[in-house]
């Protein structure tokens, strides 16, 4: 088990490293991750200080710099397909309704009572079965399901979904 830094080690022969605890072994002062540690040779690799100059001459970015890019790829990369919403829907007439809390596990039992898979109630139904999908994954908000959806499984399945005012 490693321990922490005391401040005292000497950098000689026969110190125990500070990270990894592998003892008897020559040690030499380095930054990780904030704290001045007595490590082996192989948690050296560690260095804060040798890390940052590595990375930064191997391909003249810094680190900042690449976490900043990978964000945003990542925002870009979550940003909705905006497309199905051009298609004549009208979110504000069709807003999705506060549902009540457990209404994935409603939704799902509901269903399989019923005796339908997935895809037949969204037959049934004709809605997209990715659409009930989302319902039942609790995920009808970032799914921008509209509220016509869930009344649609409300009435058919016989269920409640909606918080009651």
């Amino acid at each position: 088990m490693a321990k922490y830094s005391t401040g005292s080690g000497s950098g000689s022969s026969g110190d125990s490293c500070e990270l990894c605890g592998a003892g008897d072994v020559k040690t030499q002062e380095v930054n990780v991750a904030g704290a001045q540690l007595e490590v082996c040779s192989d948690c050296a690799q560690h260095d804060d200080n040798a890390t940052k100059s590595k990375k930064s001459s191997n391909d003249g970015e810094s680190r900042e710099k690449r976490a900043a890019q990978n964000t945003a790829k990542m925002h870009d990369a979550a940003k909705p397909d905006s497309s199905h919403w051009e298609s004549g829907a009208d979110y504000d007439d069709d807003q999705l309704p506060y549902l009540v809390s457990d209404y994935d596990d409603i939704v799902t039992d509901a269903r399989q009572k019923a005796g339908y898979q997935l895809g037949e109630l969204a037959a049934e139904l004709d809605v997209d079965e990715g659409d009930l999908l989302a319902l039942e994954q609790g995920r009808a908000i970032q799914a921008n399901l509209g509220g016509s959806i869930v009344a649609a499984v409300e009435e058919f399945l016989e269920v409640e979904l909606v918080e009651s005012e």
